[in-house]
């Protein structure tokens, strides 16, 4: 098994199918995205070839191979406004492996370091990320490469009938 990453600089009919896979599956849906209530976690979304193009503007965005199977995606953004501490040269980072078979193999903690390594090359010293509390696996994940909790906002996301906290993590990258 081989994992590889790669950037995306000009959005294709594949990629945009898989993200809208991804991003209605039920099973992922309050994984990847705050839900203030019940229809909300059931609404379907969309993305077109151009608003995706619009967020490469803002996001360095990139694909997660297993072999030659796209399994998943991360990206990071700079300073955006819903950082919790607003210190200039912050990324903020995002994962989703949206394949089944792309699950329990790993693949979340390279890609992270993937990650920590394409935002230092950026000069950039510091990540935040935002986990669900239910999200027990990833919030282990992230505390086993480094990242401290700094805050939860409670009542962020809806989910199994319940309305969950969001953790606010934050690590600082060493040379």
């Amino acid at each position: 098994m081989t994992i590889h990453f790669t950037e995306v600089i000009e959005p294709n009919p594949i990629i945009i199918d898989a993200l809208n896979r991804w991003e209605n599956n039920p099973v992922l849906i309050p994984f990847i995205r705050p839900n203030k209530n019940k229809k909300e976690l059931e609404q379907e979304w969309q993305i077109t070839i151009e608003e995706f193009k619009s967020r490469l503007d803002t996001q360095h965005f990139y694909l997660i191979y297993i072999d030659d199977k796209l399994v998943g995606e991360m990206n990071y953004m700079v300073d955006p406004s819903h950082l919790h501490k607003r210190e200039p040269g912050t990324a903020w980072i995002g994962i989703t492996i949206g394949e089944e078979d792309g699950r329990g193999k790993g693949i979340g903690f390279k890609a992270i370091q993937y990650l920590e390594e394409e935002i230092k090359k950026q000069g950039l010293t510091r990540i935040e990320l935002g986990v669900f509390e239910f999200n027990t696996r990833a919030y282990k994940l992230y505390q086993q490469l480094g990242y401290q909790e700094i805050a939860r906002i409670a009542d962020f996301t809806y989910w199994n009938h319940t309305m969950w906290s969001d953790i606010r993590m934050e690590k600082y990258l060493g040379e």
